[in-house]
């Protein structure tokens, strides 16, 4: 694609994002996108709210669990980022009036204590990196109407990044087994499903691996200190004004979350 095509889809995104509207598929009016092409759209848009003022706090890795694959119909990974104003406090409700089409999804979030640089980042080195786990609720919101998206539509759209708020509790990864680590989630006090972390590429330090040696190709590092989110552990939920969620990993803590109009 070319640069002048590139920087205009970026910017429709960040108008999208901006205004608290959907837009047509990338890929209904661009068919021929490469998912190349898309990181290069996702870097426009993401470099608009930079300019803004936002910071970048961390990463995240999508569509990792099957169960979230066959929602969307996109399976590979892909990753975004997390900047400042997507941060919601601890206790604090969720405006459904800064979102578009939410849904929700309970993962676990890696605290880097060293920089991961790709590539040859393993599962040994992920773990030898990070400061803490903690319980994550990512409320994932997509600019692209309906939910119609291709992989290359929700990469350019910052991997359908919305907002995220973190547990009550940041525990050391060490003698924990990441993989069979139980998720019970809630909503509206029933139960919508359960997971476990082997859900997230296998085991979620996996999925941080595989974003750490996907940036890495790219020139790109996780720094120390920046949060990561390691992708769904069940299918994720959409959610209204009224709603409130509740998601526990066993070993790790629990997070909760409510909306408000």
């Amino acid at each position: 694609m070319e640069p002048a095509l590139i920087e205009r889809l970026g910017d429709e995104l960040h108008a999208a994002w901006t205004d608290r509207r959907a837009i047509e598929p990338l890929t209904n009016r661009h068919p021929d996108m490469s998912v190349e092409d898309a990181y290069r759209v996702q870097q426009r848009m993401v470099g608009r709210r930079l300019d803004a003022g936002a910071r970048v706090v961390g990463k995240k890795i999508g569509v990792t669990s099957q169960a979230v694959m066959d929602m969307l119909g996109v399976y590979q990974p892909d990753f975004g980022y997390l900047l400042s104003d997507m941060v919601v406090a601890p206790g604090e409700a969720i405006s459904m009036a800064g979102l578009i089409q939410p849904k929700a999804e309970g993962e676990i979030a890696f605290v880097l204590k060293k920089d991961l640089r790709g590539p040859g980042v393993t599962v040994s080195d992920v773990l030898a990196a990070t400061e803490a786990v903690t319980v994550c609720f990512e409320i994932v919101d997509s600019r692209i109407r309906d939910w119609k998206i291709r992989i290359q539509d929700t990469v350019a759209d910052n991997a359908s990044c919305g907002v995220f708020v973190l547990g009550d509790r940041l525990v050391s990864p060490r003698g924990l087994d990441l993989r069979t680590c139980g998720m019970v989630f809630e909503k509206n006090g029933e139960l919508l499903g359960t997971g476990a972390g082997a859900a997230a590429l296998g085991h979620p330090a996996n999925a941080v691996a595989w974003l750490a040696n996907a940036l890495g190709a790219l020139g790109v590092g996780l720094e120390a200190g920046e949060i990561i989110l390691s992708g769904a552990l069940a299918a994720m939920t959409p959610v209204a004004a009224g709603d409130s969620l509740q998601v526990s990993i066993g070993g790790i803590g629990a997070c909760g979350v409510r909306f408000i109009a």
